[in-house]
Protein backbone atom coordinates (compact mmCIF):
# COMPACT_ATOMS: atom_id res chain seq x y z
CA UNK A 1 0.00 0.00 0.00
CA UNK A 2 0.84 3.02 -0.84
CA UNK A 3 0.71 6.19 1.99
CA UNK A 4 1.15 9.78 0.89
CA UNK A 5 1.08 12.56 3.67
CA UNK A 6 -1.00 16.18 3.07
CA UNK A 7 1.12 18.86 4.03
CA UNK A 8 -0.28 22.19 5.13
CA UNK A 9 0.59 24.57 2.75
CA UNK A 10 -1.42 27.20 5.21
CA UNK A 11 -1.43 28.82 8.23
CA UNK A 12 0.06 30.93 11.10
CA UNK A 13 3.45 28.10 11.15
CA UNK A 14 3.93 27.81 7.35
CA UNK A 15 6.60 29.33 5.69
CA UNK A 16 9.23 28.69 3.13
CA UNK A 17 11.40 27.38 5.73
CA UNK A 18 8.90 25.38 6.94
CA UNK A 19 7.04 23.72 3.47
CA UNK A 20 11.09 22.32 2.64
CA UNK A 21 11.16 20.77 6.05
CA UNK A 22 7.89 19.39 5.54
CA UNK A 23 8.92 17.90 2.27
CA UNK A 24 12.59 16.73 3.65
CA UNK A 25 10.76 14.60 6.35
CA UNK A 26 8.02 13.49 4.68
CA UNK A 27 10.17 11.80 1.38
CA UNK A 28 12.92 10.94 4.16
CA UNK A 29 10.31 8.82 6.54
CA UNK A 30 9.84 6.77 2.89
CA UNK A 31 6.26 8.25 2.27
CA UNK A 32 4.98 7.86 -1.25
CA UNK A 33 3.45 11.13 -2.10
CA UNK A 34 3.16 14.91 -0.82
CA UNK A 35 -0.02 16.33 -1.55
CA UNK A 36 -1.31 20.02 -0.93
CA UNK A 37 -4.47 21.61 -0.82
CA UNK A 38 -6.01 24.36 -2.55
CA UNK A 39 -7.43 28.12 -2.16
CA UNK A 40 -6.77 31.20 -4.07
CA UNK A 41 -8.53 33.58 -2.11
CA UNK A 42 -8.46 33.42 1.37
CA UNK A 43 -12.17 34.77 2.14
CA UNK A 44 -13.73 35.07 5.70
CA UNK A 45 -15.21 31.53 4.99
CA UNK A 46 -11.81 30.45 3.78
CA UNK A 47 -9.69 32.00 6.61
CA UNK A 48 -11.80 30.12 9.64
CA UNK A 49 -9.86 26.82 8.25
CA UNK A 50 -7.12 27.74 6.30
CA UNK A 51 -5.72 30.89 6.88
CA UNK A 52 -3.20 32.85 5.68
CA UNK A 53 -0.68 33.04 4.78
CA UNK A 54 -1.77 29.93 1.61
CA UNK A 55 0.80 28.85 -0.54
CA UNK A 56 -0.88 28.27 -4.41
CA UNK A 57 -0.19 24.64 -4.67
CA UNK A 58 0.94 24.81 -8.21
CA UNK A 59 3.83 27.18 -7.47
CA UNK A 60 4.34 25.36 -4.02
CA UNK A 61 4.58 22.03 -5.65
CA UNK A 62 7.00 22.81 -8.83
CA UNK A 63 9.41 24.49 -5.98
CA UNK A 64 9.08 21.33 -3.53
CA UNK A 65 10.17 19.18 -6.75
CA UNK A 66 12.97 20.88 -6.64
CA UNK A 67 14.51 20.02 -3.34
CA UNK A 68 13.01 16.38 -3.46
CA UNK A 69 14.32 13.33 -5.70
CA UNK A 70 11.80 10.73 -5.22
CA UNK A 71 8.16 11.26 -3.77
CA UNK A 72 4.79 11.60 -5.83
CA UNK A 73 3.96 15.10 -5.67
CA UNK A 74 -0.50 16.06 -6.01
CA UNK A 75 -3.06 18.03 -4.63
CA UNK A 76 -5.73 17.15 -2.53
CA UNK A 77 -7.46 19.11 -3.67
CA UNK A 78 -7.38 21.86 -6.52
CA UNK A 79 -10.43 23.58 -7.07
CA UNK A 80 -11.15 23.12 -11.04
CA UNK A 81 -13.91 25.52 -11.40
CA UNK A 82 -11.15 28.27 -10.06
CA UNK A 83 -8.88 28.57 -12.89
CA UNK A 84 -9.07 28.49 -16.87
CA UNK A 85 -9.11 24.52 -17.75
CA UNK A 86 -6.44 25.32 -20.18
CA UNK A 87 -4.32 26.94 -17.91
CA UNK A 88 -4.93 24.10 -15.25
CA UNK A 89 -3.99 21.99 -17.81
CA UNK A 90 -1.01 23.43 -19.35
CA UNK A 91 0.11 23.93 -15.57
CA UNK A 92 0.08 20.59 -14.98
CA UNK A 93 1.81 18.96 -17.70
CA UNK A 94 4.36 21.02 -16.80
CA UNK A 95 4.45 20.38 -13.68
CA UNK A 96 4.66 16.57 -14.89
CA UNK A 97 7.64 17.00 -17.03
CA UNK A 98 9.30 19.35 -14.45
CA UNK A 99 9.02 17.01 -11.80
CA UNK A 100 10.15 13.90 -13.45
CA UNK A 101 6.65 12.49 -14.33
CA UNK A 102 5.81 12.39 -10.30
CA UNK A 103 2.69 14.48 -10.39
CA UNK A 104 -0.89 12.99 -9.13
CA UNK A 105 -4.02 15.68 -9.78
CA UNK A 106 -6.66 15.29 -6.93
CA UNK A 107 -9.69 17.91 -7.87
CA UNK A 108 -13.09 18.88 -6.64
CA UNK A 109 -15.99 21.20 -7.34
CA UNK A 110 -15.16 23.43 -4.42
CA UNK A 111 -17.24 24.63 -1.12
CA UNK A 112 -16.25 28.49 -0.22
CA UNK A 113 -19.15 30.50 -1.28
CA UNK A 114 -17.73 33.75 -0.49
CA UNK A 115 -14.06 32.49 -2.66
CA UNK A 116 -16.35 31.98 -5.24
CA UNK A 117 -17.85 35.53 -5.10
CA UNK A 118 -14.68 36.93 -4.90
CA UNK A 119 -13.38 34.98 -7.75
CA UNK A 120 -16.80 35.97 -9.89
CA UNK A 121 -17.29 32.17 -10.61
CA UNK A 122 -21.05 31.20 -10.09
CA UNK A 123 -21.18 29.21 -6.97
CA UNK A 124 -24.69 26.82 -8.28
CA UNK A 125 -22.90 25.61 -11.18
CA UNK A 126 -19.54 24.95 -9.77
CA UNK A 127 -20.36 20.87 -10.31
CA UNK A 128 -21.17 21.65 -14.16
CA UNK A 129 -18.12 23.71 -14.41
CA UNK A 130 -16.09 21.02 -12.99
CA UNK A 131 -16.56 18.46 -15.33
CA UNK A 132 -16.70 20.78 -18.14
CA UNK A 133 -13.37 21.57 -17.13
CA UNK A 134 -11.81 18.22 -16.21
CA UNK A 135 -13.24 17.25 -20.27
CA UNK A 136 -11.10 20.59 -21.70
CA UNK A 137 -8.21 19.20 -19.63
CA UNK A 138 -8.08 15.75 -20.96
CA UNK A 139 -8.63 17.18 -24.62
CA UNK A 140 -5.79 19.65 -24.35
CA UNK A 141 -3.33 16.79 -22.95
CA UNK A 142 -4.27 14.28 -25.84
CA UNK A 143 -2.13 16.72 -27.26
CA UNK A 144 1.50 15.41 -27.44
CA UNK A 145 3.37 17.52 -29.33
CA UNK A 146 2.05 20.63 -27.39
CA UNK A 147 1.50 19.76 -23.63
CA UNK A 148 3.51 16.71 -23.52
CA UNK A 149 2.00 15.92 -20.22
CA UNK A 150 1.90 12.12 -20.65
CA UNK A 151 -0.79 9.95 -18.58
CA UNK A 152 -1.69 12.55 -15.17
CA UNK A 153 -3.69 10.57 -12.93
CA UNK A 154 -6.96 12.55 -11.92
CA UNK A 155 -8.26 11.66 -8.39
CA UNK A 156 -11.71 12.86 -8.34
CA UNK A 157 -12.90 13.99 -4.72
CA UNK A 158 -16.42 14.91 -3.43
CA UNK A 159 -18.69 12.26 -0.96
CA UNK A 160 -21.90 12.28 -2.67
CA UNK A 161 -23.22 10.64 -4.77
CA UNK A 162 -22.84 13.26 -7.38
CA UNK A 163 -19.10 13.36 -6.47
CA UNK A 164 -18.77 9.67 -6.92
CA UNK A 165 -20.33 9.57 -10.33
CA UNK A 166 -18.13 11.89 -11.72
CA UNK A 167 -15.49 9.94 -10.42
CA UNK A 168 -16.81 6.68 -12.41
CA UNK A 169 -17.33 9.23 -15.44
CA UNK A 170 -13.79 11.23 -15.58
CA UNK A 171 -11.47 10.03 -12.80
CA UNK A 172 -8.79 7.52 -12.54
CA UNK A 173 -9.76 7.56 -9.21
CA UNK A 174 -12.48 8.24 -6.41
CA UNK A 175 -10.78 10.62 -3.66
CA UNK A 176 -13.35 10.72 -0.19
CA UNK A 177 -12.02 12.31 2.64
CA UNK A 178 -12.53 11.93 6.61
CA UNK A 179 -14.77 9.26 7.08
CA UNK A 180 -15.58 5.78 8.93
CA UNK A 181 -14.12 2.79 7.48
CA UNK A 182 -17.46 1.65 7.63
CA UNK A 183 -19.05 4.64 5.80
CA UNK A 184 -15.80 3.68 3.25
CA UNK A 185 -16.91 0.11 2.83
CA UNK A 186 -20.63 1.02 2.04
CA UNK A 187 -19.76 3.85 -0.47
CA UNK A 188 -17.42 1.39 -2.01
CA UNK A 189 -20.34 -0.61 -3.31
CA UNK A 190 -21.96 2.59 -4.10
CA UNK A 191 -19.38 3.40 -6.14
CA UNK A 192 -19.75 -0.18 -7.89
CA UNK A 193 -23.37 0.28 -8.27
CA UNK A 194 -22.63 3.56 -10.20
CA UNK A 195 -20.26 2.61 -12.38
CA UNK A 196 -22.50 -0.83 -13.18
CA UNK A 197 -25.19 2.18 -13.85
CA UNK A 198 -23.18 4.25 -16.43
CA UNK A 199 -20.77 1.02 -18.07
CA UNK A 200 -17.95 2.40 -17.08
CA UNK A 201 -14.83 0.53 -15.29
CA UNK A 202 -14.80 0.72 -11.28
CA UNK A 203 -12.44 3.78 -10.52
CA UNK A 204 -10.06 3.03 -8.01
CA UNK A 205 -10.51 4.32 -4.42
CA UNK A 206 -8.02 6.87 -2.90
CA UNK A 207 -8.93 7.77 0.77
CA UNK A 208 -7.50 10.84 2.72
CA UNK A 209 -7.83 9.62 6.07
CA UNK A 210 -7.09 11.33 9.88
CA UNK A 211 -3.68 10.62 11.43
CA UNK A 212 -4.45 11.06 14.88
CA UNK A 213 -2.41 8.91 17.36
CA UNK A 214 -3.67 8.64 20.63
CA UNK A 215 -1.84 6.73 23.76
CA UNK A 216 -5.75 4.90 24.86
CA UNK A 217 -7.99 3.59 22.11
CA UNK A 218 -11.21 5.63 20.49
CA UNK A 219 -14.36 3.88 20.71
CA UNK A 220 -17.41 4.75 19.20
CA UNK A 221 -18.95 3.98 15.77
CA UNK A 222 -17.85 7.90 14.82
CA UNK A 223 -14.12 6.86 15.03
CA UNK A 224 -12.68 8.56 11.83
CA UNK A 225 -10.82 6.17 9.97
CA UNK A 226 -6.89 7.11 10.82
CA UNK A 227 -7.64 7.82 14.29
CA UNK A 228 -6.57 6.31 17.66
CA UNK A 229 -3.85 4.37 18.82
CA UNK A 230 -1.64 2.76 16.66
CA UNK A 231 -2.94 -1.04 16.50
CA UNK A 232 -6.79 0.98 15.29
CA UNK A 233 -4.55 3.25 12.72
CA UNK A 234 -3.26 -0.36 11.02
CA UNK A 235 -6.57 -2.29 11.78
CA UNK A 236 -7.96 0.42 9.41
CA UNK A 237 -5.17 0.34 6.97
CA UNK A 238 -5.42 -3.63 7.08
CA UNK A 239 -9.50 -2.94 6.42
CA UNK A 240 -8.84 -0.82 3.73
CA UNK A 241 -6.38 -2.84 1.52
CA UNK A 242 -9.23 -5.62 2.07
CA UNK A 243 -11.50 -3.33 -0.04
CA UNK A 244 -9.07 -3.06 -2.59
CA UNK A 245 -7.30 0.33 -1.48
CA UNK A 246 -3.76 0.39 -2.97
CA UNK A 247 -3.41 4.24 -2.02
CA UNK A 248 -4.13 6.08 0.79
CA UNK A 249 -3.47 9.63 1.86
CA UNK A 250 -3.30 10.28 5.88
CA UNK A 251 -4.00 14.12 6.93
CA UNK A 252 -1.90 14.56 10.30
CA UNK A 253 -3.43 17.71 11.58
CA UNK A 254 -6.59 18.69 13.04
CA UNK A 255 -9.23 21.42 12.63
CA UNK A 256 -7.06 23.71 14.45
CA UNK A 257 -4.58 25.79 12.47
CA UNK A 258 -2.72 26.88 14.91
CA UNK A 259 -1.53 23.53 14.76
CA UNK A 260 0.64 24.66 11.80
CA UNK A 261 2.66 26.39 14.75
CA UNK A 262 4.13 22.84 16.07
CA UNK A 263 4.43 20.36 12.66
CA UNK A 264 7.03 18.15 15.25
CA UNK A 265 3.77 16.79 17.07
CA UNK A 266 2.66 15.94 13.09
CA UNK A 267 5.84 14.88 12.55
CA UNK A 268 6.15 12.05 15.76
CA UNK A 269 2.85 10.51 14.44
CA UNK A 270 3.71 10.51 10.79
CA UNK A 271 7.44 8.67 12.36
CA UNK A 272 5.57 6.34 14.25
CA UNK A 273 3.31 5.13 11.10
CA UNK A 274 7.10 4.81 9.26
CA UNK A 275 8.37 2.57 11.64
CA UNK A 276 5.50 0.08 11.50
CA UNK A 277 5.85 -0.05 8.00
CA UNK A 278 9.59 -1.49 8.05
CA UNK A 279 8.62 -3.10 11.03
CA UNK A 280 5.96 -5.72 9.49
CA UNK A 281 7.37 -7.82 7.09
CA UNK A 282 4.83 -10.31 5.44
CA UNK A 283 4.49 -9.46 1.90
CA UNK A 284 0.48 -8.91 1.85
CA UNK A 285 1.10 -6.73 5.16
CA UNK A 286 -0.31 -2.88 4.12
CA UNK A 287 2.37 -0.95 5.74
CA UNK A 288 4.88 -2.99 4.32
CA UNK A 289 7.28 0.03 1.84
CA UNK A 290 7.80 -0.90 -1.65
CA UNK A 291 10.44 0.66 -3.57
CA UNK A 292 8.73 2.37 -5.86
CA UNK A 293 8.18 6.08 -7.21
CA UNK A 294 4.54 7.44 -6.85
Amino acid sequence: MRIGVNVPNFGPGTDPATLRRWARTVEGLGFDLLMVSDHVVVTPDVAEQYPAPFYEPFTTLSWLAGVTDRIGLGTTVLIVPYRHPLLVARMAANLQRLSGGRLVLGVGVGWARQEFAALGVPFERRGRLTEEHLLAMRAAWEDEDDYRAGHIPLWVGGNSDAGIRRAVRLGDAWHPLRRTVPWLREAAGRMEAAAAELGRPVPAMVPRVRLRLTAAPITGPDRLAGEGTLDQVLGDLEELRLLGVDTVVVDPFGEDPRETLHPEVAWRDLAALAAARTTHSHPSDPLVRTEKTA
